[in-house]
């Protein structure tokens, strides 16, 4: 079953990707959810309220899957990891809870905006942890944050400039566990965005793809 959703309006200057919680209830739920309440914001007059509207939004989502959680009687999670990206006027802003990343990429070179909300992020911030141990730790997909797991969610956010050439991608983690920083950059300095996904896409399947893998590329022409 697919657990991963998407949301595309670029008409509006909105990308988002949301990763439904492996082995937890309805994951793919949550994550539709997450995405179906992005694609519903009221218009705004600037990106920064679009983005505070787009918190807003997962946050009732969140209220929302803890109630049906607790109307199913289980005990489990129904929740959803979300990143999203949100365009406009030379400015970007990007939002997340979870280990859906999100990454520039600027004349050749990428860069990692968001930063992971797990166990093993908390570890190699603490020191007790290697980064280039991260990855094939056991507790790997244990995750701090997400919407629908907590009463309150907190969303964090990274802004930025935006320049002709850049590109922007969003991915859920079955995407950057089989694929590194250097592969992304590497694949997206040098195929146009549609290419480069598909390749992306038939790499990770190569690789045995053993969690759904959902991404979007924007670039700014």
């Amino acid at each position: 079953m697919n657990e991963d959703a998407l949301l595309v309006r670029t008409e509006r200057g909105l990308w988002a990707v949301a990763d439904g919680m492996g082995g937890h209830d309805a994951g793919d739920v949550a994550s539709s959810r997450v995405t179906e309440s992005l694609l519903e914001l009221p218009d705004a007059e600037d990106l920064d309220q679009l983005v505070e509207s787009a918190v807003t939004a997962l946050k009732k989502v969140n209220e929302d899957l803890i109630a049906l959680a607790g109307a199913k009687g289980s005990d489990r999670s129904i929740g959803s990891t979300v990143v999203g990206l949100a365009i406009a006027d030379g400015q970007f802003r990007c939002f997340w809870a979870g280990d859906s990343r999100g990454y520039r990429i600027r004349d050749h070179q990428i860069v990692q905006l968001t930063r992971d909300h797990s166990l093993v992020q908390d570890l190699v911030d603490s020191g007790m942890l290697q980064p280039d141990e991260a990855a094939d730790h056991p507790n790997s997909n244990i995750i701090t944050r997400a919407v629908g797991v907590a009463e309150e969610l907190r969303v964090d956010t990274v802004s930025g400039d935006v320049q002709r050439g850049d590109q922007f991608l969003l991915a859920t983690d079955g995407v950057t566990r089989l694929i590194d920083d250097q592969e992304l950059a590497m694949e997206l300095s040098t195929n146009p965005p549609a290419y480069a996904a598909r390749k992306l896409i038939e790499t990770i399947l190569a690789r045995g793809a053993p969690d759904n893998a959902s991404l979007i590329i924007t670039k700014i022409i």
